[in-house]
């Protein structure tokens, strides 16, 4: 399979995994994935031949997104709209505590909690805009006029990635000091998965479901 060519959305919309092996070497496949890979490569400085690789590991495991949209609107919905709402709250908490208790040191990840509160209430308002509106008309089938909201959810989906791209700023890329209290470990562990579970969560609906009622 020759993988260069083909745009890096494309790859992750169809290759199960290949999310993974984007993240691991920092390529978007999420809002700036309409390029081929060999250009999102270039882009990144890493080596084209080791990702392919890696990619065509993955074939042999390959399973497609569920073909039904009703599945995948529920799959969402269940994995990452109701994942948010759970773990967003204790990051908050977490992120007041490791500021209050670290606020001498150099490397604390200051701001990180109101960064947290702000992220939380776009992705409320932009899930229940989901929920409301475009998933019920995607449940009876799509709508004439279903390009105005999925255009307005793409665009807050880009907000998200900047909101993501200032949480890992905030955080120092994770880089923990060797007198990080369990609390501080616990937060950069779970705001590393919340970065993560956004970027699959609008992956799946930038690349996949809203593609799916854009080409009808």
């Amino acid at each position: 399979m020759n993988y260069a060519e083909r745009q890096v959305a494309d790859i992750a919309a169809n290759l199960p995994g290949a999310t993974q092996v984007f993240r691991k070497h920092k390529i978007d496949f999420c809002c700036g994935g309409q390029v081929p890979l060999a250009e999102a490569v270039a882009s990144r400085g890493e080596p084209l031949a080791e990702i392919e690789a890696e990619l065509a590991a993955l074939e042999t495991a390959t399973t497609a997104a569920p073909q039904s949209s009703e599945e995948l609107i529920e799959h969402i919905l269940e994995r990452y709209h109701a994942t948010h709402r759970a773990e967003l709250p204790e990051l908050i908490r977490l992120a007041a505590r490791v500021e209050a208790r670290h606020a001498d040191k150099a490397v604390v990840p200051r701001g990180i909690h109101d960064a947290l509160v702000e992220a939380a209430e776009a992705l409320e308002e932009h899930m229940q805009k989901e929920e409301q509106i475009l998933f019920p008309l995607m449940r009876e089938g799509g709508h004439p006029m279903i390009r105005h909201p999925i255009g307005r959810m793409r665009d807050e989906h880009d907000e998200h990635g900047e909101r993501l791209a200032n949480l890992q700023a905030l955080a120092h890329d994770f880089e923990l000091p060797e007198e990080a209290c369990s609390t501080w470990r616990a937060l950069y562990a779970g705001v590393r998965k919340l970065i993560d579970d956004v970027h699959e969560h609008v992956h799946l609906e930038n690349n996949v479901l809203f593609a799916r009622f854009e080409a009808q």
